[in-house]
């Protein structure tokens, strides 16, 4: 017979989890390991609420494992370090993201792109070294191997910090390695969510003509005002649309749901990039001869490496980039994944663990 959570490890735990397919968050005592010598283990001050983690509770990928605590854009302040813990101390700001395990020795580990990793272990819901199940930053404590850990700047506010470690890195990473990173580029942003705010202040940030694109006409003020986008495009509109004609250099699409592709092509120049960071559920239809004609390329891209993870979070630090925020109290988190699930957010989620996740002895 398997452990219970509260009983594999030896550090007690609390929680919020979901327990079937409903989705339905409630408190969850369960357990995380020692801190073993290359461990950091951290109190959870705050974690945002990703999109991913309302697919995971509902199981909506077919992949859940329940109990499954959600939750990873998580930050914290350091109780305890293993001895042989090189570059953290207690009382540190850190965070951990979507990935805490990898093989470290393939390829991709090698080069720095733990998250290509075939072996690569999700912050939750997936199975650690150990054959236990990992659980997320809904809950009041973390432990993770010290490579997987990330210094949060001192200039960086705590509670903006954690959808950096995801929405922040999702964008970030293809900017740079596509380089459109570039001071005067043009570059489009597909969907203004929580990814493509993100989008947008990056790529405003690494110097470039930003232009939204939307299937909404009342996201325009938003986009231009409140983010400092350079122009719209309502997507829908076939003469707007034909305006921007062959004028970007790069398209960030972080758009999930089912969405034609051609039009978007057709934005770019010639050896123009369209990277894909949304995840559809369906095959997206993908004509080829669009990119024949300009030798144009479509890509996607998943979050980062751990390298790439800091110098994210250190040059959003350096350069004031921040999530818009949501700060809600851990009983909020039902009533905020039925808000998330209607796009009723500007832009994040962000779940006040550290004061108001608080034990009931009454329920587990």
């Amino acid at each position: 017979m398997a452990s219970q959570p509260e009983m594999e490890h030896p550090k007690k735990a609390f929680g919020w989890a979901a327990r079937d397919t409903s989705g339905l968050l409630s408190p969850f005592r369960f357990s995380r390991r020692q801190t073993g010598e290359k461990d950091v283990t951290f109190k959870v001050l705050y974690c945002g609420i990703c999109h991913s983690d309302l697919h995971m509770i509902r199981n909506e990928w077919n992949n859940s494992i329940y109990p499954l605590v959600p939750g990873h854009e998580i930050v914290g302040e350091v109780i305890e370090v293993g001895t042989k813990v090189e570059k953290f101390k207690v009382g540190d700001k850190v965070g951990v993201g979507c990935m805490v395990g990898s093989c470290g020795s393939c390829q991709s580990c090698t080069e720095g792109l733990e998250n290509y990793c075939p072996k690569m272990i999700l912050t939750y819901g997936a199975e650690y070294v150990d054959g236990t199940i990992t659980y997320g930053g809904y809950s009041d404590l973390m432990v993770a191997d010290e490579h997987f850990v990330i210094r949060i700047p001192d200039n960086l506010p705590l509670d903006a910090a954690g959808p950096l470690l995801c929405a922040g890195i999702t964008v970030y990473s293809p900017l740079r390695y596509f380089g459109l990173d570039k001071p005067g580029l043009h570059v489009g942003v597909v969907g203004l969510g929580g990814l493509g705010h993100m989008a947008v202040k990056f790529a405003k940030a690494f110097g470039a003509n930003v232009t939204v694109i939307s299937t909404s006409p009342n996201k325009k003020d938003e986009a231009i005002k409140n983010l400092g986008a350079d122009s719209f495009v309502v997507s829908r509109e076939q003469d707007q649309m034909q305006a921007v004609m062959g004028t970007l250099d790069g398209i960030i699409d972080t758009v999930s749901a089912v969405h034609p592709l051609l039009p978007l092509i057709a934005l770019l120049k010639s050896h123009g990039k369209l990277v894909m960071v949304g995840g559809p559920a369906k095959p997206l239809e993908l004509p080829v001869f669009p990119l024949l004609m300009g030798r144009k390329l479509v890509a996607g891209s998943l979050i980062g490496g751990m390298k790439e993870t800091q110098e994210m979070i250190d040059f959003a630090a350096k350069h004031n980039v921040k999530p818009d925020i949501e700060v809600v109290p851990v009983d909020y988190v039902n009533k905020a994944m039925e808000r998330l699930a209607k796009a009723d957010v500007k832009y994040r989620f962000v779940v006040d663990i550290g004061n108001t996740l608080k034990p009931d002895p009454s329920r587990d």
